[in-house]
């Protein structure tokens, strides 16, 4: 069991692991031992998760999240097994730790009547400075 925060937790049945060989560097342990970690979170049909909840992980889990509804992590930057087991399973926990966090709503303004003429003033500023510039005429004649 994955405990999330102290109401949620993922069960054991809803994570799958797959153990794969790590990419780069390493020499002979890289091609001998499979320490990089596939970790398949079946986050549609979590019974654990709400439905808006749902909505933002899958909002960022981007990529990861496959066309089944399964958010899918890669770890493979030690070459301990179970480390990269540790780092998969805390960035899933990461990720919906994040995606609990409901967004706050924008509340509308107006800005003041007192920003609104420092606006214009500035603005008749600018304009009396690029009126300044265009041909000098000569006034010999």
């Amino acid at each position: 069991m994955l405990r999330i925060t102290d109401q949620i937790a993922i069960e054991d049945w809803e994570l799958t692991e797959q153990f794969t060989r790590a990419q780069g560097p390493g020499g002979q342990n890289v091609n001998k031992v499979s320490t990089a970690v596939e970790l398949r979170f079946e986050a549609e049909r979590s019974p654990n998760l709400p439905p808006p909840v749902k909505t933002r992980l899958r909002r960022l889990a981007g990529r990861r999240w496959t066309a089944e509804g399964a958010i899918v992590i890669r770890a493979e930057e030690t070459r301990s097994q179970a480390r990269n087991r540790e780092i998969a399973r805390e960035r899933l926990a990461e990720m919906i730790r994040a995606a609990l966090v409901a967004p706050k709503k924008r509340i509308a303004t107006r800005p003041t009547l007192g920003s609104q003429r420092r606006r214009l003033a500035a603005k008749t500023i600018r304009g009396g400075v690029k009126a300044l510039r265009g041909k000098v005429e000569n006034d010999d004649d």
